[in-house]
């Protein structure tokens, strides 16, 4: 054959191995580039689970505050609820010895000459001795002073036999010195 059938030949067989080559080194950079955008993937992926993983256990820290929270509310109800009832129980006693206290307050009007009807206490009446004002106190401890004063002076005078005197002026004909508190 003719040394140019050979050399198209041979330039046949170089090009079918460029050619061959080219897929080669083609499929080679398309593994390569493949196996870098996988490795890429599982990579981000990767990085994708930790921020779930993050993200649950930011959930569940989440649900257990909730959780403590409804707890504390709950807490928060019951404890509520028992010093309402508890008010309501001391409400109900107080209204108890409030009535109580009126059904003597009207008893003791029922009994004291001195009231009306209405419970208001006639004008120059004498109050009892617990229900004094405070100038009526003063008046009886004057009173009481009073006694004392002629009380010392009756016994600084020895063997005087003077009739006790009362803080009115009037002398008492039944005092018999006695020990005990004058009326």
């Amino acid at each position: 054959m003719e040394t140019a059938a050979w050399i198209w030949i041979v330039v046949g067989i170089v090009v079918v191995a460029l050619i061959v080559l080219l897929v080669m080194t083609s499929r080679k950079r398309k593994e390569a580039f493949r196996q870098k955008r996988d490795e890429a993937n599982r990579q981000h992926a990767a990085e994708i689970r930790r921020e779930a993983e993050n993200t649950e256990l930011e959930a569940r820290e989440n649900e257990a505050r909730a959780l403590r929270a409804k707890a504390d509310a709950e807490k928060a109800q019951v404890e509520a609820a028992r010093l309402s009832q508890e008010a309501e129980q001391r409400q109900s006693e107080a209204q108890g010895l409030r009535t109580d206290s009126e059904k003597h307050m009207t008893k003791a009007n029922a009994l004291d000459p001195d009231v009306d009807e209405d419970g208001n206490r006639r004008s120059g009446t004498v109050l009892d001795p617990d229900q004094r004002t405070d100038a009526a106190r003063a008046d009886a401890s004057r009173s009481d002073a009073a006694r004392t004063d002629i009380d010392a002076g009756r016994d600084s005078q020895a063997g005087a036999t003077a009739p006790d005197v009362r803080a009115d002026g009037e002398a008492n004909p039944t005092d018999t010195r006695r020990n005990s508190p004058r009326e």
